[in-house]
């Protein structure tokens, strides 16, 4: 692949980053990607500083690419973590889940670039005036939380492309070479994929979770949650609860209770595939094994040439 404004920006080999998942993106995963020639993620979301600090640590050992942190703007101890981001050294953050304008200009004086992840033009444009570096244009499809304009991928990338001049990175959907391609046509430089590499062997999340997301099909997640933050799920016992309490005109205290204590982690770290909170994508459908993180990556870019030299030749 040649290279563009993304793959300078990160200085990376493939313009393709991991999605910072909470309860997937540990050292083991963001490392292989980034040792694969993408850009990996840990995924903050779902780690105490503690357990962030460590994983940075060993990330420093696992791979000498680079490599970021992902940060939802909602986590409760936010001062810290990136108090604790820049101390430690990172050089590149992905910001989600809130404004960037906090904390951009405290990142960028510490020599971070930062990325932020948006559901819309308007907020892609705020991330302009904000001055972030690059900016992540997810579509509904994505897994976990998500935007409440439920925007497609394919319609949402070529209206961020003409709102902003900033590096365009694509998110929501995408899983494959061919994919990669079609949203590159669309504008994008770049391609953040989650649910893909949330099924790889590197990826913390349990088997049992990746067993069921590989078993699915078309239909099997929805979105829901819109009264707390609109959340991509797989249709289990606790989404028909959630989804019956919603019908039925439930409160934001009322699906807070009915979700319980971590019920993220209970679904895709601790495998309680019924009772847990399943976070996972549509394109979890088109994905039918489990593979190192190596081979998907020597697939997705394959995929893409292939499409690419496809059409140029036709």
């Amino acid at each position: 692949m040649k290279e563009n404004r993304i793959t300078r920006l990160f200085g990376i080999k493939h313009p393709v980053i991991q999605g910072g998942m909470v309860w997937c993106s540990g050292w083991r995963l963001a490392s292989a990607v980034s040792n694969a020639g993408g850009l990996g993620l840990l995924g903050a979301g779902s780690m105490h500083p503690e357990t962030l600090e460590e994983h940075i640590a060993k990330m420093r050992t696992a791979t000498d690419k680079p490599w970021g942190v992902n940060v939802p703007l909602m986590y409760p101890e936010i001062d810290r973590l990136m108090r604790l981001i820049i101390d430690s050294g990172v050089k590149i953050v992905f910001t989600s889940a809130g404004s960037p304008k906090k904390f951009t200009p405290m990142l960028h004086e510490a020599g971070v670039k930062v990325a932020h992840v948006v559901s819309s033009s308007k907020f892609a444009v705020k991330c302009e005036e904000a001055g972030v570096d690059a900016v992540v244009a997810e579509g509904f499809e994505a897994g976990g939380h998500n935007g409440r304009e439920e925007t497609t991928t394919m319609t949402l990338i070529p209206q961020v492309r003409r709102a902003t001049s900033l590096p365009l990175i694509a998110a929501g959907g995408i899983a494959s070479g061919e994919a990669m391609l079609a949203s590159m046509v669309l504008g994008a430089e770049g391609v953040q994929i989650g649910t893909l590499f949330a099924l790889t062997d590197e990826s913390s999340a349990s088997d049992e979770f990746k067993q069921r997301c590989i078993s699915l099909q078309e239909g099997d997640t929805m979105l829901c949650l819109k009264k707390l933050a609109p959340t991509r799920l797989v249709k289990n016992s606790l989404y028909d609860k959630v989804r019956e309490a919603e019908d039925g005109g439930a409160s934001a205290d009322d699906l807070r209770a009915i979700l319980g204590k971590a019920a993220s982690k209970r679904g895709i770290f601790e495998g309680d595939t019924e009772g847990g909170e399943l976070e996972i994508g549509q394109i979890a459908s088109a994905i039918k094994a489990v593979k190192p993180v190596a081979e998907v990556m020597k697939e997705l870019i394959e995929g893409y040439e292939k499409s690419l030299h496809a059409i140029i030749g036709s």
